[in-house]
């Protein structure tokens, strides 16, 4: 197996999202734009970073205009380091809530189809990929 480096995972991650991997309820409001390639993919794209690294998964709520606009994921390490992979996508004003930390969804997830495509696009350009943590 090649090394690889995180540098190397956001690059995979980015050369994967796409419409077709964009969050349903993120392409009814806003549609997803190869300018903004990580619109609606911080779920799918933090579950594989928890596939590799391990941690927690955490969750804030995403706010415009003083309104709810649906929840962001990202990671926090076992080093206690917060990773966001996706963050850029936020380009409106739209502002976070502090991180809580959730449990993984057990199973089959509900953007399980999607995941997988990612997931399938990263390994393409990375190589084998810990199995998921269901």
């Amino acid at each position: 197996m090649i090394p690889w480096n995180l540098l190397d995972l956001d690059k995979a991650l980015r050369a994967g999202w796409a419409a077709d991997t964009c969050s349903p309820s993120d392409l009814s409001g806003v549609a997803w734009r190869a300018d903004n390639p990580a619109w609606g993919h911080c779920d799918i794209t933090a579950l594989i970073v928890h596939d590799i690294f391990g941690g927690d998964l955490v969750v804030g709520e995403v706010h415009l205009d003083g309104d709810q606009h649906g929840f962001h994921w990202w990671n926090r390490l076992p080093s206690g380091v917060e990773l966001d992979l996706t963050r850029e996508q936020f380009q409106r004003g739209e502002t976070v809530t502090e991180a809580r930390v959730i449990k993984r969804p057990p199973g089959p997830l509900r953007r399980w189809e999607e995941y997988l495509l990612l997931r399938k696009r990263v390994i393409e350009h990375l190589g084998h990929l810990p199995e998921p943590a269901v």
